[in-house]
Order: structure tokens, then C-alpha cells, then sequence
């Protein structure tokens, strides 16, 4: 993955899959002026529908150069420096960008990135097969327990490849009967191999766990079972050894404590 001086990027295609080349990007994008911003109408989407509008994007389905796609779309914030904001937000594209490209690489169920345009916040990636943890757990239709043991699982893959999520909820992992779990949404993602940051992604899903589906009692300890017992796992993140599974339940714990101390 290469970032042009135009602000976009040329992205690995999917394998099998009309490659997405700057040339292409260039070809498919119309710029139009709207208001105050701006606005680039990318001919090669086709808009479906918005799964969601949130604090950052706006995020909807559809379908990109005939792939089944979601599109996530940062506006701009008004109440920001326009300079400051348009820094702020191709910080953070490329940063997702970057941290999408190398998961996919190595093999996580996360989407891949088929487009990216830096310049009104555009990016486009695979949709994922399945549906939000959030719902699948409140349908009470599936083995809770071995569902929670693959997200422990895919977790501790993520985190041996020396990266964190920041936003782990039930709202951005999903679950499929076939493909099984896949994490989505890494606005929020580091490259890191901080056993803090790592506990904190165990904290985050703890209190969602907690808040949002409170009938799971045991849910987190399923889910640290599967982390704890993940295996085959490779480690990218520097020339240090990985965290062991261990010390990063141990640094939860610790901050856990530190939470309800201070609660």
C-alpha cells in the first residue's frame, strides 16, 4: 500500500479481484463543491443503505466496482480549525489504512480495504460476512460459550501480531455460522506491544459485556478461556517476544480493580 501525493492510496486488491490502481481511483472520482466543504462522488460505489451514523462517520452498504462493500464516510467537524480538522482526519484514514492492509496480510478476519480517498474522508472495504455480536447474543440461538471462546481466540490474534483494537464492543465484532468471528471498525486500532493497551482492549469489552448483556454472566470468562488457550499464533510486532497470554489477563485484572477503586 502506497500513499499518493494526491492523498489517496493504491491498495492491495482482494485476490482474484479488479485491482483498485491510483489510475483507477483517479477515473472513478468526480469532485463537487457542497457548501462550505467539499464532496467527491465516487462513480464506481453504488449507495445501499446507512447501517449507521455515529460521533465520526456515517457508514452504509453497498457495492464497489461490484463487490459487496461499506463505505465510511468522515465529515468534517464544524467546530474545528478547517486545517486542523482535514490533518486530524487523514491522520487517522491512514492510520486505519495501514492497520487494515497489514491484518489482512497476515491473515485476521478483518475487511479489506478496496479504496481510499483521503480527501473528503472516503474509505470503502469488504463487507464482512455475519451479524453484530450485540445481536447474536440477545438471540439466544447459538452455543454462547463456543462463540465467546473464538472471539477470545481472534483477540489474542490480534494482539500477537503486536496491534490493539480501542473500540473492542459487541457492536464491532461479528459472528457468522460459517465464516465465524471477524472484527470491524479499527478507527481506533494501534500498532502497539504495550501489555497495558492490550489489558485496556480486555477492560472495554468487559464493560460492554457487562453492560449490554448482563444474562451472559460467565460471558468474559469464556472469552478469556479462549484467548488464554488461542494457539498458532504469529507475532509481527517487533523483534521483542510476544506478550504472553498470562500477563495480559493479569494486567486486566489490574486495571479492572483500578476501575472499581475509583468507581
Amino acid at each position: 500500500m502506497e500513499q499518493m501525493a494526491s492523498g489517496r492510496l493504491c491498495i492491495q486488491p482482494l485476490p482474484g479481484y479488479l485491482p483498485v490502481a491510483a489510475t483507477a481511483l483517479n477515473a472513478s472520482i468526480l469532485r463537487e463543491p457542497v457548501g462550505k466543504g467539499w464532496k467527491s462522488v465516487m462513480l464506481a460505489w453504488e449507495q445501499g443503505k446507512i447501517i449507521h451514523v455515529g460521533a465520526e462517520a456515517e457508514v452504509s452498504n453497498g457495492q464497489y466496482l461490484g463487490l459487496a462493500a461499506v463505505r465510511k464516510l468522515r465529515r468534517p467537524r464544524g467546530y474545528r480549525d478547517p486545517a486542523l480538522d482535514r490533518r486530524l482526519t487523514n491522520h487517522r484514514m491512514a492510520a486505519e489504512a495501514k492497520m487494515l492492509a497489514r491484518l489482512c496480510n497476515s491473515g485476521l478476519p478483518v475487511p479489506h480495504l478496496l479504496a481510499c480517498e483521503m480527501s473528503n474522508g472516503t474509505m470503502i472495504q469488504s463487507l464482512m460476512p455475519g451479524a453484530q455480536l450485540v445481536d447474536v447474543l440477545r438471540g439466544g440461538e447459538i452455543d454462547v460459550k463456543s462463540v465467546l471462546h473464538e472471539v477470545g481466540n481472534v483477540i489474542r490474534q490480534l494482539h500477537s501480531l503486536g496491534a490493539v483494537h480501542g473500540d473492542l464492543t459487541t457492536n464491532n465484532i461479528l459472528w457468522d455460522s460459517e465464516k465465524g468471528i471477524s472484527l470491524i471498525d479499527f478507527g481506533l486500532s494501534q500498532s502497539t506491544t504495550e501489555v497495558e493497551r492490550m489489558g485496556l482492549d480486555l477492560q472495554v469489552l468487559s464493560e460492554c459485556l457487562s453492560a449490554s448483556h448482563p444474562e451472559h454472566e460467565e460471558a468474559l470468562d469464556w472469552v478469556l478461556e479462549g484467548y488464554n488457550n488461542a494457539k498458532n499464533l504469529t507475532y509481527t510486532g517487533s523483534d521483542s517476544p510476544p506478550v504472553k497470554s498470562k500477563e495480559v489477563i493479569n494486567r486486566y485484572n489490574i486495571i479492572r480493580s483500578r476501575v472499581r477503586y475509583h468507581s
